[in-house]
């Protein structure tokens, strides 16, 4: 029999939980197996960082960029003549209309309301395929790979960018990079998000740009490139920074094993068998000379954060405490 899919033969034993879902278009069946997976990934010395954006979805340090598909934007004719029908066919005074169970199959707000479901349901099956594909296709063909923290529930607060920020999905295509990073052994880094868009890459200078400004020009270096570009240049630059702190703290003191371990609260991930590959790909990076991007070193803003926030704290403790003094003597 031909599928187009790989057909894979499970024991009982190996099957903990079943569970029937509905979606919109058909029933489906979860089988939750206990099974282990590894890829095997050869090393060979790529790293790259990512910006994530609007226009694009983003650009690495490379120069390369993957289109945005925009997947919502281009439904959106259809989706509005979907919701008028289902509006049109509501009939006003008649409730529930909201509870499928509670309606025959063939009544016209019915379905009209599956049809819009099921478009909806399609625009998110896309995203999660483009997520899926885009991610594991970026980790396997690299060692290394560095993007930006952002805090999405911040910026999608900005009502004139949140919707496309939620068409671009962002955040799914960042779950799935780790689990592939996991997954292949590799080191997958968030950074802190930081003026990576105002500094030169080249130079590390900071210039100042808005938002509407889409080409970094340096008036110190004369450096001028894609303002995606240079954010991507440096945060890989910051990432190698990152990298280099850590695998200097931890080369020589993991445990025998395999297993992956998180080190840090970043979001990297290194395993046994490959930090001596980390450790030789960061220093081949730095004292590559004709990359000055990589000779730039970054300081790491969630570390300073950390310190300032641990200065203050000590500080309110100590003034507590003096008030609570004072304020029993007084008594």
């Amino acid at each position: 029999m031909w599928t187009s899919r790989d057909l894979v033969w499970y024991s009982e034993q190996q099957i903990s939980r079943v569970r029937v879902v509905r979606r919109a278009d058909s029933y489906y069946c979860q089988f939750l197996v206990n099974v282990e997976r590894k890829e095997t990934h050869n090393f060979q010395g790529n790293v790259v960082g990512i910006d994530l954006g609007l226009n694009a979805f983003y650009t690495d340090s490379n120069g390369d960029v993957v289109e945005n598909p925009k997947y919502l934007r281009k439904s959106e004719k259809r989706l509005k003549k979907l919701q008028r029908r289902v509006s049109r066919r509501y009939e006003k005074g008649k409730k529930p209309q909201s509870n499928i169970r509670r309606q025959s199959d063939g009544s016209p707000n019915h379905k009209a309301r599956i049809q819009l479901a099921r478009a909806f349901l399609k625009i998110s099956r896309q995203r999660k395929d483009h997520a899926v594909k885009t991610a594991r296709a970026l980790i396997q063909s690299h060692d290394l790979v560095v993007y930006e923290d952002l805090k999405i529930a911040n910026l999608v607060k900005n009502h004139h960018l949140a919707k496309s920020i939620s068409d671009a999905s962002w955040y799914q295509f960042t779950e799935w990079l780790e689990y592939y990073a996991k997954l292949h052994g590799i080191a997958c880094i968030a950074v802190p998000p930081h003026f990576t868009s105002q500094n030169c890459s080249n130079c590390g200078q900071t210039v100042k740009k808005s938002l509407s400004v889409r080409t970094h020009k340096c008036p110190h270096c004369g450096y001028i490139a894609d303002r995606d570009h240079n954010a991507a240049r440096n945060i890989l630059a910051k990432g190698l920074e990152m990298l280099g702190a850590i695998v200097n703290s931890t080369e020589g003191h993991s445990e025998s094993g395999g297993n992956l371990k998180a080190t840090g609260e970043s979001d990297l991930w290194i395993s046994d068998s490959n930090i001596s590959n980390l450790s030789c790909l960061y220093e081949r990076r730095i004292i590559n000379d004709e990359n000055p991007a990589l000779r730039y070193s970054d300081l790491m803003p969630g570390v300073c954060q950390k310190l300032l926030f641990s200065f203050f704290l000590a500080i309110y403790i100590e003034l507590r405490s003096a008030f609570l003094r004072n304020a029993t003597q007084t008594r």
